[in-house]
This record gives structure tokens, sequence and C-alpha cells, in this order.
């Protein structure tokens, strides 16, 4: 019972920072932990029409297995973790998305008469793009060295570097406004796809589109759960 009540408790972004397997749990419930992670279980709840019986028995159900290796992030030192999210979330982000787009774009033309859906994935993806890769270099370039700079002078002591944007927060604040359009955006890609639901004259690059967009949004997910949950 003790168990239920911290489960009840805590938000979303609590939970899968002190266990990421549960993270899963929530994807399958349709809950997004990163930019929604300020949510409790109970609200998350109420919001979608979830059983709060049922989300926590597989939480439970998570919590009660082996504890399988992972990283523990919140352990990690800040120059490392930065660096960490730039080599391998920020690089799969400019590896994987002008393919996504070019290929969104190809299936639209293809199939986009037969299914309309199809144009306006296109669309949003091509909107998400331009947008990620420049919330990419504003991260890289000022954010996060930054951070480093701070967290250099937290370690050693010293003076705290002067910035163009005055406090820490007011980046942060708008990096975690990007992040939620950019995570909204792949929702709503998501909802019209019907959870990627492929049609049965679905072709090859169709195919690929849907577990394309999926692995990105899982990508995206963690990604911003590390930035918005550890890091900042």
């Amino acid at each position: 019972m003790d168990n239920l009540i911290n489960i009840k408790e805590e938000t979303i972004a609590e939970i899968v920072t002190q266990d990421y397997r549960k993270a899963q749990v929530f994807k399958s419930f349709n809950i997004d932990f990163c930019c929604g992670g300020k949510k409790t279980i109970t609200e998350v709840c109420e919001s979608k029409g979830i059983e709060v019986t049922a989300l926590k028995k597989a939480l439970e159900e998570v919590a009660d297995k082996a504890d399988s290796i992972g990283n523990d992030y919140q352990r990690w030192d800040i120059g490392f973790l930065t660096d960490y999210i730039i080599n391998t979330h920020h690089q799969y982000v400019k590896d994987n998305t002008q393919f996504i787009m070019e290929l969104a774009n190809k299936v639209a033309k293809v199939h986009g008469s037969q299914h309309p859906e199809l144009i306006r994935v296109a669309q949003i993806f091509t909107q998400v793009a331009m947008e990620l890769i420049s919330h990419l270099n504003k991260e890289e370039k000022m954010l996060f060295p930054f951070i480093k700079e701070l967290a250099t002078v937290q370690r050693n002591g010293g003076s705290l570097p002067a910035s163009a944007f005055g406090k820490v927060a007011n980046p942060i604040r708008m990096m975690e406004l990007e992040h939620e359009e950019a995570g909204e955006a792949l929702q709503t890609i998501r909802e019209i796809t019907g959870n990627y639901t492929l049609p049965v004259d679905a072709c090859s690059s169709y195919t690929i589109l849907y577990k394309k967009l999926d692995e990105y949004e899982t990508d995206l997910h963690k990604h911003v759960h590390l930035e918005n949950n550890i890091l900042f």
C-alpha cells in the first residue's frame, strides 16, 4: 500500500528518472513521460481516461523484476552527460532527420491521394525537422557550454561566467517549450496514422517510413527526458 501512495504522489518524470525501465510502460499507455512528465499518475489517467489501477499494476510488475544493467544518469558528471546527449541523441537527429523528411514527402506524393493523412504527416515532420535542427544548434553552441562552465565553477570554485541570456533558467525554459512542441507534433503524427498502422496497400517505403517515425519519437522521448528531467 505504501508503494502505491508513493507512486501516486510522484510525477511521471520522477518515476522514470528513478527507473528508466518504466518509460516503456508509460509508452505502452500512450503517456508522454518527458514533456508531460510533470503530471502525476492520477492527473494523467484522468486526462486520458486510463484506469489508474491498470497503470499502477504495470509499473509494479516492472519494479518487481530483477534490476537490469543500465545507466544511472543522475550520477554522471554534468559535462559527460551533456557530451553523451550530443553524441547519442543529437547525432541521431542529425543522422536521421533528412532521410525521414525526404521519405515522408516521397510516400505522400505516391500514396497521398489514397491516404491524405500522409500529406499532413510530411508537412508536420518537415516543420519539426527545421525546428529541431535549430534547437540543437542553440543547445550545442550556447546552453550546453554554459552549463558545463557552471558545473566547473561549482566543482572548483571561481566566478560564474557571464552570459548573453541572463540566468540559465531563461534558455532552459525556452528549450523545454521547444521540446514540448516537438513532442506534441510527433504525437499528432502518431494519432493521425492510427498509431502507425499500415494499410494493406503499403509499399516498402511506406513501411520504412512508419518504422522510422516510431523510432524517431522513441529516441526523442529519451533525449528530452535526459535534458528536462536530469540535466536541466
